[in-house]
């Protein structure tokens, strides 16, 4: 289940390959190959759980012969595991039979039954002492909560990992914390927070089991765009050296953040284009295409604007390479979901900026905190008169 320093975790190799069999995108025969690949992982392992699983899903077809052999093969490793167990409780010390339940552990992470190496986690950790250890089995907790992609699961496993630090832990298992608990941010819709945890990331990336570092910079990048200001994206972003060195090698990205940045808006509509069949056919990022299309195009109207006190909607348009309809439609669909302040004058073709004061804005907020705070005192003398 672990991935070797540079090799992601063929578990979650595997669970992107079932995600893009499922994606309406993917073309037919490209569906044959993954089909085949899914099968023979899943075969190479002996996942019979997960193998009948992909087949209630209609994934795969059902050939009984191989899951009757699967099924024979875990009976006869699941024996040759408890006998170890048994052997290390009456002849060994307490390391031993630690690392006997752990690798039965293992064995249930491999063949993909959930539960039972959930079940089996807890026993090897109530046979576990050192704190590094523990932090160990949380990993392996939560690379099955990404396998399935059980929310639930990582986020009840980032807090018992954060507890756990506070009892002690090495640096480098509270990096690789930092990862995991930003791509669950990242898929659960938190971008600035993910964005934040893979910047501090960025230097001490040791965390290849869940992602080659190409997909860690990527990630990153798009995270950072929606969610720091133009100075932060400079200097974390724009000029990191760590980015740098990579971003050439993933198509479109390097134009993306540097035609945003330089504020080269056609270039930019034109790397986006090419980006987003990158992230309609990422398993994380894929729940959250509509929603991370709008903040972007959000973010870089308002970069946009930010210029101006008044322009004509033939100039924006001109600028982003679209059409003056094209541009009007979107900016009319944004203005009414309140995303940007200015108003379109359609008789002039004409936008006007119409920039909130910060300082009133406050005093608003100040005012609405005031009369909900006064409402609540309000109920709770009720209750306590009562």
């Amino acid at each position: 289940m672990e991935g070797q320093e540079g090799t992601q975790q063929l578990h979650l190799v595997l669970a992107n390959k079932r995600f893009l069999l499922t994606h309406p995108d993917v073309q037919d025969i490209e569906k044959v190959r993954l089909k085949e690949e899914v099968f023979s992982m899943a075969k190479a392992d002996e996942m019979a759980p997960f193998y009948e699983t992909l087949v209630a899903e209609s994934v795969l077809e059902m050939d009984q012969s191989v899951l009757d052999s699967m099924r024979a093969k875990i009976e006869e490793e699941l024996k040759k595991l408890d006998e170890k167990i048994a052997d290390a409780e009456e002849n060994l010390g307490e390391s031993e039979v630690r690392e006997a339940h752990l690798a039965k552990s293992l064995f249930y992470i491999q063949i993909g039954d959930k539960d039972k190496a959930l079940e089996q986690l807890k026993v090897t950790e109530s046979k576990t002492v050192a704190v590094g250890q523990k932090m160990d089995l949380v990993f392996y907790t939560l690379q099955l909560g990404f396998f399935y992609m059980d929310f639930d699961l990582i986020s009840k496993s980032i807090d018992k990992a954060k507890s756990l630090f506070e009892e002690g832990g090495d640096w480098e298992r509270k990096n690789r914390l930092k990862v995991y608990e930003g791509l669950y941010c990242m898929s659960t819709r938190n971008f600035k927070m993910a964005a934040d945890l893979f910047l501090d990331s960025i230097s001490t990336f040791t965390t290849y089991e869940l992602f080659p570092y190409d997909t860690f910079i990527f990630y990153t990048v798009l995270t950072s765009i929606i969610s720091l200001d133009r100075v932060s994206l400079k200097q974390k972003v724009v000029d990191a050296p760590e980015i740098l060195t990579v971003i050439g090698k993933i198509p479109y990205l390097s134009e993306f953040l540097n035609s945003l940045y330089d504020c080269q808006y056609k270039s930019f509509f034109s790397a986006f284009a090419g980006l987003t069949e990158q992230i309609k056919l990422d398993r994380y990022l894929h729940p959250h295409f509509r929603y991370y299309m709008r903040e972007v195009r959000t973010v870089v109207y308002s970069q946009f604007l930010e210029s101006y006190k008044s322009v004509t909607i033939e100039a924006m348009a001109k600028a982003f390479g679209v059409t003056v309809e094209f541009i009007d439609l979107e900016l009319s669909r944004f203005i009414a979901a309140g995303k940007l302040h200015c108003k379109i004058d359609k008789v002039a073709g004409v936008l006007e900026t119409n920039r909130p004061d910060a300082k009133n804005a406050l005093y608003q907020a100040t005012i609405k905190q005031g009369d909900f705070l006064l409402n609540r005192i309000q109920k709770l003398s009720r209750v306590i008169d009562l």
